[in-house]
């Protein structure tokens, strides 16, 4: 069977980095932070940066300074290596030595100096299979405390695997009403339920727990798979279809884009739609909450467009704002969930950092995509040409370039905040390679390479 229809389940752990740790501690005089570079950067191939690059204007952020105070060791840590200063890194040797003579007076790490150790250790080794099924995989995604892994298929299958217990499938669940795909799954903060969408307006909720291991969920047969109508008529089944669907931090609602424009909110203690907004003027392949309150959401579109939405002061379907920047369509982004900064994976290939606060109220004010040629993502390859342009207007703080948006919806996310800081941004690539990128350094950090003869990685999770 050729590979390119085989979809394999890929986990990807952490390894050290090659460089020894105890050169961090020894630095130059002047090394200091974090060297950046030009908001355009991207990676030459042998990983070194291009000539012409120039100091970034991240460095004077504040999301720079918040992810240094979530990774920095203590000043008592930092006493241990005089060598050392604030920005530099701390051997993990001197970290664990500090901690055995309790220099801190806790007699344990706090939660910056455990992400300060966690945040060297990044997947560098090649991954191993741990599922093999007969279509693609087009959605995965870990649960918030890394115990249990979705993926979701284009053969119905959606399933559950628990990490604990030695990458065993806990749970096979058959989509019900499949058209194409299945397009997201969203696990609910308890873990106890599972949303999934695919190209019709009705999204369905099942039971995420299993009696058993292996058991199966096939829908209305072993197990009621209850139909969450996200259309006006509950009888259109074949309006719209919903690229994603997200729970809200306390469970209580749900959000969705859409292929007819648009954003929606159901209410599933009401059992009702609650919200509907016509957002965009093309498909709205992702949406988000922006923090646990639930008033913000972010959504991403075809026409090129992030939109920040305020359901406090909302008015007539107006966005509280519009930030520009991508070239062409978006096809995902991430909420840092502190309500104010996101990132976006666009099909001009890159990904965007974005600070809400610099957001334009004149949603009208600018074009509805900046065309330069006519090309498709899904059969058509990037043209070279285009890789050089910028958007005149853009809004963005920093763009991160060197992997490949093509084929599919390719997903970017921040690495997870309990011990990375969230200090990293990774992303799958059409070229088969999950790529790395530090935050404050606008290069690739780290590049895991693993070619699977023309399948996409476009779905992919980080677990420290």
């Amino acid at each position: 069977m050729d590979l390119s229809s085989i979809a394999e389940t890929y986990i990807f752990m952490g390894h050290g980095m090659s460089q020894p740790e105890e050169e961090e501690d020894e630095e130059e005089e002047g090394a200091g932070a974090p060297q950046t570079w030009s908001t355009d950067a991207t990676v030459s191939s042998d990983g070194s940066p291009p000539d012409d690059l120039r100091p970034s204007p991240l460095v004077g952020q504040d999301i720079s300074h918040l992810t240094k105070l979530r990774t920095a060791p203590s000043e008592m840590c930092l006493s241990l290596c005089p060598r050392a200063r604030r920005g530099t890194y701390v051997s993990t040797t001197n970290m664990l030595t500090g901690r055995e003579a309790n220099v801190s007076g806790r007699g344990r790490f706090s939660s910056s100096e455990r992400s300060h150790v966690l945040s060297r250790y990044l997947p560098s080794t090649r991954p191993w299979s741990i599922d093999k099924m007969s279509s693609k995989a087009y959605v995965s995604q870990f649960s918030a405390d890394g115990t249990l892994f979705v993926a979701g298929f284009q053969d119905r299958h959606i399933r559950i695997y628990s990490v604990d217990n030695g990458w065993r499938v806990q749970k096979d669940i058959h989509a019900r009403n499949l058209r194409w795909t299945v397009t997201d799954t969203s696990l609910s903060p308890d873990q106890r339920f599972l949303v999934y969408s695919t190209m019709s307006p009705i999204v369905h909720i099942v039971n995420a727990g299993s009696g058993h291991a292996g058991e199966e969920s096939v829908a209305n047969v072993t197990e009621i798979h209850e139909g969450l109508h996200f259309s006006n008529n509950e009888y259109d089944g074949h309006g719209f279809g919903i690229f994603c669907v997200k729970f809200s931090t306390d469970g209580r609602e749900l959000v969705a884009g859409s292929s007819d424009d648009s954003i929606y909110v159901f209410d599933l203690e009401a059992n009702k739609l609650s919200l509907a907004i016509s957002a965009h003027t093309e498909d709205v392949n992702t949406v988000s909450f922006a923090d646990e309150s639930g008033h913000i959401m972010y959504s991403g579109s075809d026409d090129s467009f992030c939109k920040v939405w305020d359901r406090r002061c909302f008015i007539r379907g107006r966005a509280a704002g519009v930030l520009v920047g991508h070239l062409e369509g978006i096809t995902f982004l991430d909420s840092r969930g502190d309500g104010r900064y996101f990132i976006s994976n666009g099909k001009d290939q890159s990904i965007k950092l974005w600070d809400i606060r610099k957001m334009s109220s004149n949603t009208s004010a600018y074009p509805r995509r900046m065309r330069y040629t006519e090309w498709d993502y899904r059969w058509m390859d990037y043209p070279t040409y285009c890789r050089k342009l910028k958007h005149p207007n853009d809004q963005s703080l920093a763009t991160y370039k060197g992997h490949q948006v093509l084929r599919t919806l390719i997903r970017c996310y921040f690495s997870p905040v309990s011990s990375t800081g969230q200090k990293y941004i990774y992303t799958g690539s059409h070229d088969g390679c999950i790529y790395i990128y530090d935050v404050g350094i606008l290069l690739v950090n780290w590049c895991i390479t693993h070619q699977l003869s023309g399948i996409a990685v476009g779905i992919l999770s980080f677990l420290c």
